[in-house]
């Protein structure tokens, strides 16, 4: 469906997707034109990190039945959880570099925390946007010819897989889609922006996820700055939440806060807004896309759940490849 046949919406005029609660803060990467973005793919302007970081790769086991819960970080917002029997993959990006570039562009510093070959069949994927750390066809595709799974996306993005031959299911915000009957998958609103190739900007839509689940659902924030921070308090309304997926990195440019990511003070504030009862930190230490350092977002973090005064056991930032047993709500 040609985007000119999209309804227009309080999020989209026509043409481009848009943020309904307006910007806070620095735009960031966004505001750039187009020739800054190419050159700091060339060179990219960040240089504190190291190199690479030590990971542990591991296995995970084929499935994990009834209410058990096992969650493993991958890298960045690549995240495995496995519960009631299937297999959920977020933002899946095996690829050295977040760019369109295989010769430049940020880097991986943490190699993925379990090898692709090394995934059980994979059920279920959600992608958020289409940016180049959060949507990597070339992995896609090796996922798509081995398991056929479900991939749900943002209204447009699956226009984008079909040029690669994927089947994806695209939602707007609000719509849902059932798994199995006691299964469905909700787009949330987030706020962030797109773009993936030239003449796309804001051409497809960005989201957050709910999978509604038995025993307590699945919160998958996507890649979301601040806006109104009110997108937590929408995405409770689906029942309990058992385990959130929160974005705690890539917050800070070098003219101050962006607007596109939440950093994790403001990721504290969503789990308190969701009612989680527990959360797992992702979008950090992998890539380095902005001026913070490689485990300043997981220091930053239990600093700011120490003066909310939360168990740092229930949100939490793991090495990747390390597999957490999320306890039953």
């Amino acid at each position: 469906m040609p985007s000119g046949a999209l309804p227009i919406s309080d999020h989209f005029d026509g043409k481009h997707f848009f943020n309904p609660d307006g910007r806070t803060g620095k735009p960031g990467e966004e505001s750039k034109g187009v020739m800054a973005l190419v050159r700091e793919e060339l060179h990219p302007p960040f240089h504190t990190w190291p190199k690479s970081m030590q990971v542990v790769q591991t296995r995970p086991p084929a499935r994990v039945d009834g209410s058990s819960m096992l969650v493993t970080w991958i890298g960045h917002s690549t995240v495995l959880v496995q519960t009631r029997g299937l297999n959920i993959l977020t933002d899946p990006v095996w690829a050295q570099r977040a760019s369109p570039l295989s010769f430049a562009g940020p880097r991986r510093v943490r190699r993925p925390g379990v090898g692709l070959r090394d995934l059980p069949r994979i059920d279920i994927v959600l992608i958020s946007h289409d940016h180049y750390d959060h949507l990597d066809t070339g992995t896609l595709s090796a996922l798509w010819r081995r398991d056929r799974p479900l991939i749900v996306v943002g209204l447009e993005n699956d226009r984008l897989l079909a040029r690669y031959g994927i089947r994806a299911t695209a939602l707007d915000w609000g719509m849902s889609v059932a798994v199995r009957s006691d299964v469905s998958i909700v787009a949330e609103r987030a706020h962030h922006w797109s773009a993936h190739g030239p003449g796309d900007h804001n051409r497809s839509l960005w989201c957050g996820f709910t999978i509604v689940l038995p025993g307590g659902d699945i919160y998958f924030a996507g890649d979301s700055g601040p806006g109104d921070m009110k997108w937590a308090i929408e995405a409770r309304k689906h029942g309990p939440v058992r385990l959130a997926l929160l974005p705690i990195g890539a917050y800070h440019f070098d003219s101050g806060q962006t607007d596109n990511h939440i950093g994790p003070a403001e990721a504290v504030t969503a789990f308190e807004q969701l009612g989680a009862s527990y959360a797992l930190g992702i979008h950090w230490g992998t890539f380095e896309l902005t001026s913070e350092g490689v485990d300043e977002p997981a220091e930053r973090l239990s600093s700011a759940l120490r003066e909310e005064g939360i168990n740092p056991a229930r949100f939490r930032t793991t090495s990747a490849g390390e597999q957490w047993a999320v306890p039953v709500s």
